[in-house]
């Protein structure tokens, strides 16, 4: 049986993938209307990596990838290796400043998993952490939401998570879980620590064992009528509200 193939489609996440990782690209291929700036730009840059597009029909991208916008580029890449418990603690060792980490507790939906990795790889998190159970597949649809970010933004697939958390806070980073019934306020917490931010799915929120496991709670101040947040917007609030505290 033929491997499955690991493909990157859209413009600026296959861009990212020859900026950052040029060696991980294996084909391109460009759908033969295609002939604008950005595209020329990326038939430049894939060859200057040694590389040459093919140019085929928009059928043959869709039989790659599906019915997915794809913006007429698709490229086969190599996969980002998964991380597991093992190369967390190793990651968390090779570190040179203090841990950043986002911990997704039962997010399924492959359109918020891509938000929240565009949106870690952007606040500076150094790993997002998944429970191998409950949660969505790093598949082509996160890597296209996430804009490049699922390429390089580790993703450690845990079995355990209240034993990876507890891990974590063997290691002296404190656990952080976003509650709408916390007493506290995001803003009004210490996040300039060794930091794991924790969100739950929508609804449902973290589980018991996650929730237990934290060093505290705390809630996004909501002002009008709606209660809560798409966890893709939790999480970029809770990580630049981190990142602001920790560069000033």
């Amino acid at each position: 049986m033929q491997a499955k193939r690991n493909f990157v489609y859209g413009l600026h996440a296959i861009h990212a993938v020859i900026e950052r990782a040029p060696e991980r690209l294996l084909e391109l291929w460009l759908a033969e209307p295609r002939d604008d700036a950005r595209a020329r730009e990326l038939t430049a840059r894939a060859q200057a990596a040694g590389l040459r597009a093919q140019i085929v029909s928009p059928a043959v991208l869709a039989k790659f990838v599906g019915d997915v916008a794809h913006q007429g580029a698709v490229a086969a890449v190599r996969p980002l290796k998964a991380w597991d418990e093992a190369d967390l603690a190793a990651g968390l060792d090779a570190l040179t400043e203090q841990a950043f980490l986002l911990v997704l507790d039962g997010v399924t939906d492959p359109h918020n998993l891509g938000a929240c990795l565009r949106t870690a790889d952007a606040a500076g998190v150094h790993a997002v952490v998944l429970p191998r159970d409950r949660a969505a597949a790093v598949d082509g649809v996160v890597r296209k939401v996430a804009a490049g970010a699922a390429e390089f933004v580790p993703v450690a697939s845990v079995t355990n998570l209240a034993r990876t958390l507890d891990m974590l806070k063997s290691r002296g980073i404190w656990v952080a879980g976003a509650d709408g019934h916390a007493d506290h306020s995001l803003y009004a917490a210490d996040l300039k620590r060794p930091l794991a931010v924790v969100l739950g799915a929508e609804g449902a929120g973290m589980r018991r064992l996650t929730r237990e496991r934290c060093d505290f709670l705390v809630k996004i101040p909501m002002q009008g009528w709606v209660d809560s947040l798409n966890v893709s917007a939790a999480a970029a609030i809770a990580l630049f509200e981190a990142r602001r505290q920790r560069s000033s």
